[in-house]
C-alpha cells in the first residue's frame, strides 16, 4: 500500500543514485505518517521520515553529480586502521522482518556501515565509546547496545557472528579505558562550529558539526551528544562555494552537499568555519615537527594535551587548540597566538630555535612555578576552568617564580642589559615578565636599548625574544613597597568571556516568561571592571556594556523560568534590567560568580561563598537610628537573608521564616522586617530592584514546602500555624465539651488552612470570627497532611516502642527517639504534648481524658488508619509521662496550669450563663427611616455582627434581597447630622452600648457601595493623598479659627497625615520628601471613626463632607478629638471613605458572596450547634471508641458531608 513503507531489496540491474532518503530508519520520532520510500534508490542517511516519492527525495541532478573516481578506501581509514570489515544484515528500528545488507567497518573509534563496499560516506557512525554492550541474540544475530538505542545485526554464520562479537567487545573495552573529553561521548567536542543546517530537499534539518579537519552530520543534538552520527566528511578533499542568499555548497570528489543556513549571517559563519577546516586539513606539519623535536613541546604547556599545534610567540610556550582559544581572549598585548601548521611565514629560523632553546619545561619553571595541585588543568578541564587558569597564569602572573630583584625597577633594568649580552634566554624571560623594561635606557648612546645590545653581541635568540615582547603587557602588580618574595601572590583580576543569550534591556520588572526567540546570542567579556557584549567573538566594537560599579543587584532565576533553562538578571543604578540566559548550568554559575566578585566590595566578599539567589546593595535603617539611612550588602539564600552592614565586620543572618512581622510600605518603598528585639527598615533608592527584593523576600519568608522545617516558624522553631491554633484553643476551647472530637464546618476549615499555608504570619485568630472546633480541626488536618509526619522517617520505631511491657523501658526508648528527631520536630512535639497534657487536666469540663485524646491524635499524628491502638498508645504514654520524657520543670508546669485555671474562671465571670437569654439585650432598630411603623425590637447576643442583624431585620419584614442590593446597618447621630455604615463583621452590641440618646441603628440600602467597590477594585496602591478642606472642633481643641482651610492629607496603611504647606504638591507626594518633611498632625488609622455628613451650622463649603472622630487607645488618659473634612465632589468623598474602610478592615469592605452569606446565617444558629454531624462518642467502651476512630480515619470527610 502507498501509505506503508516499502523496504525492498534493491535490484542489481537498477541504476543507483546517491540520495538522502532513508530506507531503514526514521529521522523524526514524533512523526507517525510515513510514505513509501523504495530501497532501490540507495540512500546513505539513516533515520529519515516521510519522504514522498521522487519530489521529496533528495536526488542529485545529473548535472550536479560528481563522477566518482575509482573505488578506494574510506578517507578516515588512512588515519585510523580498520580492525574488521565485512557484510552483515541489519534490522531497521521499525521492527521490519526484512533485513538490509550493509557493508560494516570497525576501527578503534567508530563502527560504521554503508550501502556497499565502494561507498565513501556511511549511513551511520557509532562511536565505540558509546557502546555499552554486545550481546548474542538468536541464530547468527547479535545486538550492539548504546545509551539510547540498540542496533541488530545478522551474520552469515555463527562463527562469523562470534568473531564480530569478540572483536567488538575487545574494542569496546579499550574505548572505555580511555577518558572522555567532555560530558559527551562525542570525540569532537572541540568544535569550530555546530548547529542545524538544511540539506536541500530534505524536510528535516541535520545537526552539523565542523570539527578540526572534518564535518560531521547528525540526526539531532541528542545523537550529537552520544556521538552517533550519520557520516563524516574529510575536508582535505573539500571545497566550499557560496551559491545564493543563504545557501552554499560543500563539494567533494564523491558528491555535492548543498546546505541552506537560517540567516545570511549564519551562512557566512558556516562558510568561514568550513574553510578553516579545509585549511586545517591542508596544514603544513613541517614547523610543528621541528618544534616538537624538543620533548617538552610535545605536550601542552597548560593542560598537558599531546601534540599541541598552537603557540604564543612572545611567551615562548606551546599549547593545544582548546587552550589557544583562551589565550586569544587575553588579547595580543599579552599572548600572540600563532599556529604551528598554518602560520608558516611567522616561523623564522630564529623563532624556531628560540622555542627549542626554551621549551615548555623551562618556560613553565617560570610561569608555573607555584601552581597548587587543586588549580592545575587536566585534559578534561572545561573551558571555564581553562579560562580561569590561563588568565591567572599569564595576565596576573599568579603562579610565576618571582625574580630576586622583583619590585626594584632600576635593578631589573640593569640586570636585563647585562643578561642580553649572554645566551641565557631563561633569565631574560624571568626579568622581562617580572617588570624589566625591554626599551629601557642603557646609558650608552651607541647602544641605547637592550635590543641594540643583544644585536651588537650577536645574541640572535635574545634579539628575537626582546623583539616579540617589545609591546607585551607585563602581569599586573599593585605592590608599591618591599614584599616577601616567597609568599607574595599577585592580586586577582576578574576576567571572563564567552557566549550568552541576552534580551533587550528594560525599565520594568519581568512578569512573563521570555521565549528563546526573544534572546540574541552575544559574545560577552568581563574585564577590568567592565562588562561588554558583542555581536560575535570576532567583532571589535561592543554593542553595549555595563561598568561593574553601576550594578546594584544580581538575581539568579530558578531553572526554566524563561526559554533558556538558566538565566540571571543584572540591575543597574540607572533603573535598567538586563536578562541573560544559557542552557549550560556551569556556564551560568561561572558568569554569576565572576560578575558578583567584580561588584561586591572586599569587605563583603564572604557573601560570595554562599549559593545565593539574589545579591546586591540596599540602604537600610534600624530602630536605633531612623534619621539617616546607611549602605548595606544583602544576600538571599533560601529563607535566610545574609547582611553585611556598613558598621559591622561580620555577617548577620535573618531567618525570614521566623520574622514576627514582614510588611511593605509602598508609598515610601520601605520593607519592614521585625524580629525579636530588632526592626530593620530596608529602603529602595531604586524602584526597579527594590520591587525584585521585596517580592523575593516575601517568597522566602513564606512556607517553602510541605515538611515541618519548611513552614513559617516562631523563634522557638514551632510552626506558626501550630502555635496559633494551640494558643487559641487554650484560651477559648479548654472548657468546650468534646474539643478535638467534634467536627467543624468543612468549608471554613479548608479556607482557614489555606490562609495559614499562604502566609501564617498574617493570620490572627479572633473569638467570634473563628470557632473553636474549626481551629482545632485545622490543627489536626495540618498534622495529618504534613509531609513525612511529625515523627519523620522513624515513626515505625515509635510504634515499636509500645511492645515494651516495662513502663520504664518504654519511657527510655521514647526519650532516645525524641533526642534523635530534627530540631523543628522536637520543638513541635514538645509544644503539642504540653497542650494535650493541659487539655486532659481539664477533662471534667471538656470530657477529653487521656484515652479520648489518644484515640483522636494517635492516627492523626502517625497518619495511620487507626485499625490498631499502637499509635494511640504512644500518644497516651507521651501525655501521661510528659514531665519525665520531655524533662519538664514541674514548677513552671504548675504555673502554666494555674494561669489557665485563672483564665477559665475569668471568662466564666465575664460571660453570661446560657439560659433565658440573660446575656442578650433587646435593642430597637429601624428599617430605612426612623418612625414607629419601621422600628423593630431585636434580641442582640454578644456575637451578633452587623450583617447578621441586617439579615434578621430583612427576614422579619420578608424583604427579598437582589444581587445588587447593598443592605447595610448604619449608626446614625441626629444631633451631629452624621451617619456611619457598620462593617459587615463589626459586632453590634458594643456599638449599641456606645450610642447616646441622639443616636440609633438604622438598616437601609447603601447606595454608594457599588461605586466604592468599583473604585477599590481599580486601585493599584493602598494609600491615598490629596487636598481637602479641614476644620477642627473648637470646643475640644480651643482653636480660634472657625473656618475651613485647605490642607494636604496622606492616608497610608497605618496613619493619616496632615500637611500645612501646599506649595510643592508633586514633591510632597514623593517618598523622599515624606521622610524629610514632618506632618503637622498624624493620627493612627485604627483609632479613627469616619462618618458621612457635617453639621449645617458649621457652614461647610460643600455638601460632600466627612466627620472624623479620634479616640486614643490609652486607658489612663482617654483623648477624643473631632474634626471635619470637605471634598470638592461626591466621587472624591466616596473615594476617601472607601479607602478608610478598606485600610481599617484589611481590604474586606463587602463580603464576596453576599447572598450565600445570608443563607449561611439563616441555616447556622448564633449559638454553637452540632446539627446532624455524626460525632465520635465521648463516652462508651473502648471497642466503641476504636470503631468510631477507624471509621473516621477511613473516610474523614464523611463527617462533613452534611454540614
Amino acid at each position: 500500500m502507498a501509505s506503508k513503507m516499502s523496504l525492498m531489496v534493491p535490484k542489481a540491474t537498477k541504476p543507483r543514485y546517491n540520495s538522502l532518503c532513508s530506507d531503514d530508519e526514521l529521522l523524526d520520532d514524533d512523526t507517525n505518517c510515513y510514505e513509501s520510500v523504495s530501497v532501490k534508490r540507495g540512500s546513505w542517511i539513516d533515520d529519515f521520515d516521510s519522504i514522498s516519492s521522487s519530489q521529496n527525495s533528495i536526488y542529485l541532478p545529473i548535472t550536479g553529480h560528481v563522477s566518482a573516481p575509482p573505488p578506494r578506501e574510506d578517507p578516515a581509514s588512512t588515519s585510523v586502521p580498520v580492525i574488521k570489515m565485512g557484510w552483515l544484515d541489519k534490522n531497521p528500528p521499525q521492527g521490519s522482518l526484512i533485513y538490509q545488507r550493509r557493508w560494516v567497518k570497525l576501527d578503534a573509534e567508530y563502527l560504521r556501515y554503508f550501502d556497499n563496499e565502494k561507498d565513501i560516506y556511511s549511513k551511520r557512525i557509532i562511536p565505540t565509546v558509546s557502546i555499552t554492550g554486545v550481546v548474542n541474540v538468536g541464530e547468527q544475530k547479535f545486538e550492539v547496545v548504546t545509551h539510547n538505542r540498540t542496533f541488530l545485526f545478522r551474520a552469515e554464520s555463527d562463527s562469523e557472528r562470534s568473531e564480530w562479537v569478540m572483536v567488538l567487545k575487545s574494542c569496546v573495552g579499550v574505548s572505555r579505558a580511555r577518558t572522555s573529553l567532555d560530558l559527551t561521548f562525542n570525540p569532537c567536542v572541540s568544535y569550530e562550529m555546530k548547529g542545524y543546517l538544511e540539506l536541500r530537499g530534505l524536510r528535516s534539518k541535520l545537526y552539523t558539526v565542523v570539527c578540526a579537519d572534518k564535518v560531521f552530520l547528525y540526526k539531532n543534538t541528542e545523537d550529537y551528544r552520544l556521538g552517533i552520527g550519520i557520516t563524516s566528511i574529510d575536508m582535505n578533499v573539500g571545497n566550499v562555494k557560496e551559491v545564493d542568499r543563504r545557501a552554499f555548497d560543500l563539494t567533494t570528489p564523491y558528491r555535492i552537499f548543498s546546505f541552506v543556513a537560517d540567516t545570511d549571517q549564519l551562512k557566512d559563519q558556516w562558510v568561514e568555519a568550513m574553510r578553516n577546516s579545509i585549511a586545517e586539513a591542508l596544514s603544513n606539519y613541517e614547523v610543528a615537527e621541528r618544534i616538537w623535536a624538543e620533548p617538552s613541546n610535545q605536550i601542552c604547556a597548560d593542560c598537558s594535551t599531546d601534540k599541541p599545534e598552537w603557540a604564543a610567540i612572545n611567551l615562548a610556550v606551546v599549547f593545544c587548540k582548546r587552550c589557544a582559544g583562551e589565550h586569544r581572549g587575553l588579547g595580543q598585548s599579552i599572548s600572540k597566538v600563532r599556529s604551528l601548521k598554518m602560520d608558516k611565514k611567522v616561523w623564522t629560523e630564529d623563532l624556531i630555535q628560540l622555542f627549542l632553546a626554551l621549551g615548555n619545561e623551562r618556560a613553565n619553571q617560570f610561569w608555573a612555578a607555584n601552581v597548587p595541585p587543586s588549580e592545575a588543568l587536566t585534559l578534561n578541564s572545561s573551558s571555564e576552568e581553562r579560562r580561569r587558569f590561563i588568565t591567572a597564569k599569564y595576565r596576573e602572573g599568579k603562579y610565576r617564580r618571582y625574580h630576586p630583584l622583583f619590585g626594584n625597577q632600576r635593578e631589573l633594568n640593569n640586570a636585563l642589559c647585562i643578561n642580553v649580552q649572554s645566551s641565557d634566554v631563561c633569565e631574560t624571560l624571568a626579568l622581562v615578565f617580572c617588570g624589566a623594561d625591554v626599551s629601557c635606557d642603557t646609558g650608552d648612546p651607541e647602544l641605547p636599548s637592550p635590543i641594540a645590545l643583544a644585536q651588537h653581541h650577536g645574541q640572535n635568540l635574545q634579539l628575537e625574544f626582546l623583539t616579540q615582547n617589545r609591546n607585551t603587557e607585563v602581569p599586573r602588580s599593585e605592590v608599591k613597597v618591599a614584599i616577601d618574595r616567597v609568599h607574595y601572590m599577585a592580586p586577582t583580576s576578574v576576567t571572563h568571556n564567552g557566549f550568552l543569550f541576552k534580551t533587550a534591556s528594560m525599565a520594568r520588572p519581568i512578569t512573563e516568561k521570555k521565549g528563546k526567540e526573544e534572546f540574541s546570542r552575544r559574545w560577552c567579556v568581563l574585564n577590568d571592571g567592565n562588562f561588554s557584549y558583542y555581536e560575535s567573538d570576532k567583532n571589535a566594537t561592543p554593542n553595549g556594556g555595563l561598568k561593574m560599579k553601576e550594578i546594584v543587584c544580581l538575581a539568579v532565576n530558578p531553572p526554566e523560568t524563561h526559554g533558556y533553562d538558566h538565566t540571571f538578571e543584572l540591575y543597574s543604578d540607572a533603573e535598567r534590567l538586563y536578562l541573560f540566559g544559557t542552557d549550560n548550568p556551569e556556564t551560568m554559575r561561572e558568569w554569576v560568580k565572576s560578575i558578583a566578585k567584580s561588584f561586591i566590595p572586599a569587605g563583603a566578599e564572604d557573601l560570595l561563598l554562599k549559593d545565593f539567589e539574589r545579591i546586591g546593595r540596599l540602604r537600610y535603617k534600624d530602630r536605633l537610628n531612623r534619621e539617616m539611612s546607611r549602605l548595606g550588602w544583602f544576600c538571599l539564600v533560601g529563607s535566610s537573608l545574609h547582611i553585611r552592614l556598613e558598621e559591622h565586620t561580620a555577617d548577620e543572618t535573618i531567618d525570614l521564616q521566623k520574622l514576627l512581622e514582614l510588611s511593605i510600605q509602598p508609598e515610601n518603598e520601605v520593607l519592614v522586617l521585625v524580629e525579636r528585639g530588632r526592626t530593620l527598615y530596608i529602603e529602595g533608592e531604586r524602584k526597579l530592584d527594590f520591587q525584585g527584593w521585596a517580592a523575593a523576600i516575601q517568597r522566602a519568608a513564606g512556607s517553602s514546602g510541605d515538611t515541618l522545617s519548611q513552614q513559617q516558624l516562631t523563634e522557638a522553631d514551632i510552626p506558626m500555624i501550630v502555635e496559633r491554633c494551640i494558643h487559641f484553643t487554650t484560651q477559648y476551647g479548654l472548657t468546650s465539651e468534646g474539643i478535638y472530637r467534634k467536627s467543624g464546618v468543612n468549608s471554613k476549615i479548608a479556607a482557614l488552612l489555606e490562609e495559614f499555608r499562604r502566609d501564617a504570619r498574617c493570620v490572627w485568630l479572633k473569638e467570634g470570627e473563628h470557632q473553636v472546633d474549626d481551629v482545632s480541626n485545622v490543627l489536626k488536618r495540618f498534622f495529618r497532611d504534613i509531609e513525612e509526619g511529625l515523627f519523620g522517617q522513624e515513626a515505625h520505631s515509635w510504634l515499636s516502642a509500645t511492645a515494651f511491657s516495662d513502663e520504664s523501658s518504654r519511657i527510655c526508648q521514647y526519650r532516645l527517639l525524641f533526642s534523635n528527631l530534627p530540631r523543628v520536630n522536637q520543638a513541635t512535639l514538645r509544644a503539642l504534648v504540653n497542650h494535650l497534657y493541659c487539655v486532659q487536666r481539664f477533662a471534667d469540663l471538656n470530657q477529653m481524658n487521656l484515652h479520648n485524646l489518644a484515640i483522636v491524635f494517635g492516627p492523626t499524628l502517625f497518619q495511620a488508619d487507626g485499625k490498631d491502638y499502637s499509635a494511640g498508645r504512644v500518644i497516651e504514654d507521651l501525655i501521661q509521662h510528659y514531665v519525665t520524657i520531655f524533662d519538664v520543670n514541674e514548677l513552671q508546669l504548675k504555673k502554666q496550669l494555674d494561669e489557665i485555671t485563672y483564665i477559665i474562671k475569668l471568662r466564666d465571670n465575664l460571660t453570661p450563663k446560657a439560659g433565658t437569654g440573660s446575656g442578650d439585650f433587646i435593642c430597637t432598630v429601624y428599617l430605612e427611616e426612623k418612625k414607629e411603623t419601621a422600628e423593630q425590637h431585636v434580641k442582640i447576643p454578644a456575637t451578633m455582627t452587623a450583617a447578621e442583624l441586617t439579615f434578621e431585620i430583612l427576614d422579619r419584614r420578608k424583604i427579598t434581597v437582589k444581587e445588587k442590593d447593598y443592605w447595610c446597618c448604619f449608626e446614625v447621630n441626629e444631633k451631629e447630622e452624621m451617619e456611619r455604615p457598620l462593617h459587615y463583621q463589626e459586632k453590634v452590641l458594643p456599638i449599641f452600648h456606645s450610642l447616646g440618646t441622639d443616636s440609633h441603628l438604622l438598616v437601609k440600602k447603601h447606595f454608594s457601595m457599588e461605586a466604592m467597590l468599583v473604585y477599590l477594585a481599580s486601585k493599584v496602591e493602598v494609600s491615598k493623598h490629596g487636598m481637602m478642606k479641614f476644620r477642627e472642633e473648637r470646643s475640644l481643641l480651643g482653636l480660634s479659627t472657625g473656618s475651613f482651610n485647605d490642607r494636604y492629607f496622606i492616608l497610608t496603611s497605618t496613619s493619616l497625615r496632615l500637611y500645612k504647606e501646599v506649595r510643592n504638591l508633586q514633591k510632597l507626594q514623593s517618598p523622599e520628601l515624606q521622610c524629610s518633611n514632618r506632618p503637622e498632625r498624624e493620627w493612627p488609622v485604627k483609632c479613627l471613626k469616619v462618618y458621612h455628613g457635617i453639621k449645617k451650622k458649621l457652614r461647610p463649603p460643600t455638601c460632600w463632607g466627612l466627620t472624623v472622630v479620634y479616640e486614643s487607645e490609652k486607658q489612663e488618659k482617654q483623648e477624643r478629638q473631632q474634626w471635619y473634612l470637605c471634598c470638592d465632589t461626591q466621587n472624591e468623598m466616596r473615594e476617601w471613605f472607601a479607602t478608610f474602610m478598606s485600610i481599617q478592615n484589611g481590604g474586606r469592605v463587602w463580603p464576596a458572596e453576599w447572598l450565600k452569606s445570608r443563607a449561611a446565617s439563616r441555616s447556622v444558629p448564633l449559638d454553637t450547634r452540632f446539627g446532624n454531624v455524626s460525632l465520635i462518642p465521648l463516652r462508651g467502651s473502648e471497642n466503641e471508641m476504636r470503631n468510631s476512630v477507624a471509621a473516621f480515619t477511613a473516610d474523614p470527610l464523611a463527617l462533613f458531608r452534611n454540614v
